[in-house]
This record gives structure tokens, C-alpha cells and sequence, in this order.
């Protein structure tokens, strides 16, 4: 294939005209940065690691075979490969008409260069070790605060741009309150760091802030979520009935791992072996139920060996994503078209979950778990039936009746605290299951190699005892967190940073492969990596680094010319402003309002839902009955996750169904999203809960809005915005007077009870006002 013609020669010698008239010196070309992202998107396909449809046995993703065939180091003239890029001849252009995909003029010269400067190969960027990167040097050192800030402003020194000035208090301190705890400040809290921010310990004053929130209670509530999201943790078993199951125990412990800042390795090893660790506690056999929270059938007339084989490719997708950040779903049927991944791979790592006891087809078995007041309550009662035991066996008879009495009480709480206690659901482990690799995913088919549990070949291998016949889960769990490993640290910690800015350092926070984004910062996310191995995964002091960073700090407003310039921010030369994620527009309206009950933990609650929103959930059909008491408050984390029908006010702010594993969600902006917030009963029901504390703070309509905007946004209301809400406010004010039912029917919505002292044409009036700031866009943007 080498040999070229004349003609092809000829050819392009007259395309290669404009090129040849480029810069004289053109810059370093990458193979991971530049050009693997142009094979991965047109070639790799025909041309990449799937074996079976391969075209003209050439492999661009191997330098071997691409140097033996298609490339000459440093004669882009005499490569077949530019050759084909350049032709006008329809039968050997590449990529042909037919597969819809063009590169570019800029991609081929960006090719012509590569091959200039000796088309060299590197291995695929996030399947090499991080590296130690010397801290860069900076021109304007007095702006950095940590280490973070120098690879960061390294990159914009680079570009010629400047940071951006730093956020104002108000800004920050809702800005770390949102990302730290998934709440908006108090009023309190923001004057306290207002005026200590002011003074000479600015620092100290920031400083204090962070580590406050790294300590509540909220702070597991607000990993969770995303924690959440990526093990697609629900209370219902999905498919066709999506029945109800117990596993809000599982929910609880993600909280509290994250709360005591539970060790990477810990959190992985918990989650993936909890069960097979010596002498399990209840802790670790719950934490393995996250092997359990994939969706199950019940349908009577499924095959159990079709669910069966469903649920172990189910199983290798939410673990290639959730700990390696890799896409393997693909290779259930074929080779990855793009990355160096097999189908005998994805099957060895189906293996080894196979040992994981369940039905396949029907309701899946739940395991009481006492909680540690369950425990030492039964233990007291358990001493206690024991000594009325004894005391009877000592007793005349004519005493034993009332002794027996007093026994079969305690046996009856006895009794009371044993049906109390949760069920959920856990990973046992038993003999484990023959795993073949089924040809193109096909259940039917038998006739496939039986596969040992194993890892991919292109990472590194997996170390065990020499006597071992196989590897288990635990051994799997250890070779993840590993130190050698390239894959889960650093995509935890990318995952960190997108939660702190909006995207992560790699963009594709679910796809570290071929198709996935080349990491913005490299050299940056390699120090993260190395800094939180180094720290013993140390999830708190991680992010603690990064909120700390003057990157973190800066304003997320930027000039016309930068946002033309960098549209998505990926140099960071300002901080992100997005909306807050759906559970949080929940609790911040909650929050403002006084409604919010903070308890943490416990079985999931039904907010208020429209009714008949089930109705087409069928087998059997159901009612959702709207919770009363403290638990129509609680924060939209524990709210009841119904797969197919989920809430629906959390799916209009694209909370995930969490069918599959969700590592980034996305951010609409829809009509939809206004109608919840001016009419779903809990932002109507908050409104006017708002509005009573507005009413009781102050007597005069602009102190009443001026609270209004303190207690919603943390700020002040500028001289336009009183008058504008005080003209909402008179409008609405004579409109409820001419018509009090209105007012009436306003004030009725909810469970709680509308204020009696307050007239309802007021108080219906500022519950406009507080409906309308509710649903304003900065009141639900974390910037």
C-alpha cells in the first residue's frame, strides 16, 4: 500500500499547495492532544481495536501497523495515509462518502505535521500513570494561593489572559454553601462572614467558612446526590412493574462515608466486597447492597437466563463508568470500536460478580439490618427477659402469674423493636456462576469460551495469592484503588472539581477513552491525582484544596471578549454560573421559606405529586399518597425514586431516572422549570410560608422587600428592584382585595396552616412577591 502512483504523487503536490505556504514553524503536535481525537472520531471505527469489523486489516490505533503500512516518519508525501486524506478521487478518499464523516483542512495539516515531526505514537492519555510535574512558574505569583492556582494561571499566562477579580463575599459565601452542603446561607452566617471578610484575616475569615461546612452534617447529603447518580440508586426495582424495595439504608450509609470522610479505598473496597471482608459489619454488608441497586424484573413470563445474563452486562457498564471512567457497555456484543477493550474482557469482569446470590426473575430477598440503638435495645431486653426468667424459676407458684405478666411485656417490645427493624438489600456471596462469552451478547447462545474473572489487558495486572484459584471481589476492589491503577483516582478527582466548577478538567466526566475530551489542564489533573493518593484518599482535604484556590474564588463574570474567546471556560480564567441540580432548588426554596425539617437519614418521603401522575403506572396500579408532618419537608434527597415515574419536579430540573449510571447531568432551561416554580405545591406552599416571615420581620413595604431579597439571595435589592416588586406588590395587593377568593384559595395550598393574624389580601399579595422571587434565575444559580 506504500507505493503511491505518479499520479497520486502529482496530486498532492498541487492540494498541498496552501499548506505548504503555512507558518514556518509550526507547533509541536501531540498524538493524545491533537491527533488521536481526529483518528478516534473518523477512523477508528474501520481502522481501530474491533477485530471483527476491521476494513483492509489496518489498525490506526496501532503504531506498529500504521508505521508498516500507511506511515513514513517525516515524508508525509510518501505516507499512504495523507495520501488517501488528500485525494479527489471518490474511490479512495478516506473517510469514504459513505461513512458521513469530513476532516477538516486545519485536522490535515495538523496530520502533515505530525507526520513532519516523526509521527509518533502515545499511549492513550489516562490508561498512563499520572505524572510528578514540576509546579509551573508564573509571572503574577501574588494572585496564587495554592498550588492548584499555578497550573492554572500558567495556562492563562500562556494564552495572554488574566484571571478574574475575585467574587465579593456575598458571592462566595453562597457559592461555597451551595457546592459544600447543597443549601444557601442564613442571613446570619453571610453578615458574620460580610464583616470578618472585611477586617485584616480575610483568609482566616474564608478558611473558617470551608472547614464549617466540610464538618455539617450536610455535606454527606450534598455527595450523595452525585454519589447517587453514578450507582443509579433508586426505591424501586425498574422494568415493567418497578416495584418498591428497601435500600435507603444504602443511601444513608453513602451520607454518612462521605460525613466521617471515609478513606477512598475504604469507600470503594466497602461498596464492591463489603460483604466477603473478614468479619463483615452490618456497615459493610449494607455498603455492598451497591452491587445490588441495578434494576430487576419481576415479570412472570421472562426468562431467568436472559435477566440473568442482563444483569451482569449491567453490572461490568456501572463499574467500567463509576470506577475506571471508561465506556465497556459496547463491548458486550463486539470489540470497543475505539478503546482497548475486548468482549472476552467484559465478560471476565461480569465473573466476577457472578458469585453475587439473586433471582432472576421476581422480587429480589431484603435482609434485616438493626441499626446500633436496634442492637443495644434487644440487647437490654434480651438481659432483661433472661433475669425475669430466673426470677420466675426462684418464685412460688402462687408469684409466677405476675412475674409471667411482666415477661410477656417485655417480650412483647422485644418483639416490637425486631419488626422495626429495615430491611435491604445486600450482597451474599455463594458458588459462583459459569461465565461464558456470549457472541454478540446473544443469551441464547452457549457456545462461547468459558472466562475466569480478570481485568483488562491494558491495565495494570492484577496482583493475588499465588494458591488463589480465583479472584473475588475483594481482590477486584483492591486492584482498583491501587496506586498503580491510572483510572480511579483520577477520575474521582475530576469529578471533585467538576462539582466545583461545573466541568471538570476532563469534560466527559463519564468517558476517560478515545471519544472522551482531552483534559484541559493535564499536568493539573496529574498533581490532584498524585496529591489525594499521597493524602490516603482524603476526599474532604481534596476539595478543600480546590474551594480554597484563588482559581475557585474568582467572579464568574467575564468580559465579551472572553466569553467570544472561551465560550465553556475551560481555561478557567473565571469561576462557572449554572443552575443549582434539582434536589437543591427543592431544599433552597425550603430552606428560604423556614419549611426545611434538616433531619438526616431515615426511609425515603412522598412530597407532594400531582395526582394521577400514576395512573398509567400499571401492575399493579398505584397511589402516590402525599406525606404529612415533618416528612413533606425533608430535602429532596430522600425523596421516594420511582424509575419510570419519577417526581415530576425533579424530573423537570433532569434529575436522573438513574436506569443507568449518571455521572453528569444535564442543565435545561425550559418553560416547564418556571410552571414548578410558580405552581407545584411545594414552591406555592413555601411562597406563602416566605411570605409570613417577610410580613413579621417589618412593617414597611421596601424593608419588607429588602428582606425578601436578603433571605432569597443574600444580597441587597438594587433602588429598580424595590420598585419594581413594589409595584407587583400593589397590583397584587388591590387585585386579591377585589377578589378574596382568590386570595382564599392561594392561602390554602399546603399542609401548613396560613397565618390568622395577618389579613389574607396581605398576606396573599407578598405571597405573589415571594412566588415571583422564588423563580427567579438567580435565585436557583449557584455563580
Amino acid at each position: 500500500m506504500r507505493q503511491a502512483s505518479q499520479r497520486w504523487i502529482g496530486l498532492a503536490c498541487c492540494f498541498l499547495l496552501p499548506y505548504t505556504l503555512a507558518a514556518q514553524e509550526p507547533r509541536k503536535v501531540e498524538f493524545n492532544r491533537d491527533i488521536r481525537p481526529i483518528l478516534s472520531n473518523n477512523c477508528f471505527v474501520c481502522h481501530g481495536p474491533d477485530n471483527n469489523l476491521r476494513k483492509a486489516k489496518l489498525r490506526l490505533d496501532d503504531e506498529k501497523d500504521a508505521h508498516a503500512k500507511v506511515l513514513v516518519a517525516g515524508k508525509p508525501m510518501e505516507s499512504e495515509l495523507f495520501a488517501r486524506l488528500i485525494t479527489t478521487e471518490a474511490d479512495k478518499k478516506m473517510p469514504p462518502a459513505k461513512a458521513m464523516k469530513q476532516i477538516t483542512k486545519q485536522e490535515i495539516e495538523l496530520i502533515k505535521t505530525w507526520i513532519e515531526q516523526g509521527a509518533k505514537y502515545e499511549g492513550h492519555w489516562s490508561l498512563i500513570a499520572p505524572k510528578k510535574h514540576e509546579l509551573p512558574a508564573v509571572k503574577n505569583a501574588g494572585w496564587v494561593k495554592n498550588d492548584i492556582d499555578r497550573f492554572v494561571l500558567a495556562r492563562l499566562e500562556k494564552e495572554g489572559l488574566q484571571p478574574a477579580p475575585e467574587a465579593d463575599p456575598r458571592t462566595l459565601i453562597r457559592r461555597l454553601s451551595f457546592d459544600l452542603i447543597g443549601l444557601p446561607p442564613t442571613p446570619e452566617e453571610v453578615d458574620e462572614f460580610v464583616m470578618e471578610y472585611a477586617g485584616a484575616k480575610r483568609g482566616a475569615a474564608y478558611e473558617k467558612v470551608v472547614n464549617r461546612l466540610l464538618k455539617s452534617k450536610h455535606f454527606g447529603e450534598r455527595m450523595a446526590v452525585h454519589w447517587l447518580d453514578i450507582v443509579r440508586y433508586a426505591d424501586t426495582a425498574g422494568y415493567h412493574s418497578d416495584n418498591n424495595r428497601d435500600v435507603w439504608l444504602y443511601r444513608d450509609w453513602v451520607i454518612d462515608a462521605f460525613n466521617q470522610n471515609k478513606p477512598f479505598a475504604d469507600f470503594a473496597r466497602d461498596q464492591i466486597a463489603g460483604d466477603l471482608l473478614p468479619n463483615a459489619t452490618n456497615d459493610q454488608k449494607i455498603a455492598s447492597g451497591h452491587n445490588r441497586l441495578l434494576q430487576t424484573t419481576e415479570e412472570g413470563g421472562s426468562q431467568a437466563k436472559e435477566y440473568t445474563a442482563k444483569y451482569a452486562a449491567d453490572r461490568v457498564r456501572n463499574f467500567s463508568t463509576a470506577w475506571l471512567g471508561m465506556t465497556l457497555g459496547c463491548t458486550e456484543c463486539h470489540d470497543h470500536k475505539y478503546d482497548p477493550f475486548t468482549t472476552k474482557e467484559f465478560y471476565k469482569l461480569a465473573a466476577f460478580f457472578a458469585d453475587i446470590q439473586e433471582v432472576a426473575v421476581g422480587r429480589q430477598g431484603q435482609t434485616p439490618i438493626m441499626t446500633s440503638t436496634q442492637q443495644a435495645q434487644v440487647k437490654k431486653l434480651d438481659d432483661d427477659i433472661t433475669q425475669i426468667q430466673k426470677e420466675i424459676a426462684a418464685l412460688p407458684k402462687e408469684k409466677v402469674k405476675d412475674a409471667q405478666q411482666k415477661l410477656a411485656a417485655v417480650q412483647k417490645q422485644k418483639a416490637a423493636v425486631q419488626k422495626a427493624v429495615p430491611t435491604t438489600l445486600i450482597s451474599t456471596s455463594g458458588p459462583p456462576r459459569i461465565m461464558r462469552l456470549l457472541k454478540r451478547g446473544n443469551w441464547l447462545d452457549d457456545s462461547g469460551e468459558l472466562v475466569m474473572p480478570d481485568v483488562p489487558a491494558v491495565l495494570p495486572t492484577m496482583k493475588i495469592e499465588k494458591d488463589k484459584k480465583r479472584p473475588t471481589r475483594v481482590d477486584l476492589a483492591n486492584w482498583l484503588v491501587a496506586p498503580e491503577n491510572p483510572l480511579t483516582a483520577r477520575i474521582f478527582v475530576n469529578r471533585l472539581w467538576m462539582l466545583s466548577f461545573g466541568s471538570g478538567i476532563v469534560k466527559t466526566a463519564d468517558d476517560f477513552g478515545a471519544l472522551g475530551a482531552w483534559p484541559t489542564h493535564p499536568e493539573l489533573l496529574d498533581w490532584l491525582t498524585l496529591d489525594f493518593q499521597a493524602s490516603g484518599g482524603d476526599t474532604k482535604r481534596a476539595i478543600k484544596q480546590i474551594v480554597m484556590s484563588a482559581a475557585y474564588r474568582q467572579s464568574s463574570k467575564g468580559t465579551p471578549e472572553l466569553r467570544q474567546r472561551d465560550p465553556y471556560n475551560q481555561l478557567l480564567a473565571r469561576q462557572g454560573r449554572y443552575r443549582i441540580d434539582a434536589e437543591f432548588v427543592r431544599d433552597n426554596a425550603l430552606a428560604i421559606s423556614g419549611l426545611l425539617v434538616a433531619k438526616v437519614g431515615g426511609p425515603s418521603v412522598k412530597p407532594y405529586q400531582p395526582a394521577g401522575y400514576w395512573r398509567y403506572m400499571n401492575f399493579p396500579v398505584r397511589e402516590w399518597a402525599n406525606d404529612k408532618g415533618e416528612s413533606q419537608y425533608r430535602r429532596g434527597l430522600y425523596t421516594h425514586w420511582q424509575r419510570t415515574f419519577l417526581q415530576p419536579s425533579l424530573l423537570a430540573f433532569d434529575a436522573s431516572t438513574r436506569e443507568e449510571c449518571t455521572v453528569e447531568r444535564p442543565r435545561s432551561n425550559t418553560p416547564q422549570q418556571a410552571l414548578v416554580l410558580l405552581n407545584d405545591p411545594t414552591y406555592v406552599e413555601a411562597s406563602r410560608v416566605f411570605a409570613e416571615k417577610i410580613i413579621k420581620t417589618t412593617g414597611k413595604t421596601p424593608d419588607r422587600i429588602q428582606t425578601a431579597f436578603r433571605l432569597a439571595l443574600q444580597r441587597q435589592a438594587s433602588i429598580d428592584e424595590v420598585q419594581i416588586v413594589n409595584r407587583l406588590y400593589d397590583k397584587h395587593r388591590k387585585h386579591y382585595e377585589a377578589n378574596p377568593k382568590d386570595a382564599a384559595s392561594l392561602l390554602s395550598v399546603g399542609y401548613a396552616q396560613a397565618a390568622k393574624d395577618i389579613q389574607p389580601e396581605e398576606l396573599a399579595a407578598w405571597t405573589s412577591v415571594a412566588r415571583t422571587i422564588l423563580n427567579l434565575h438567580e435565585t436557583i444559580t449557584r455563580n
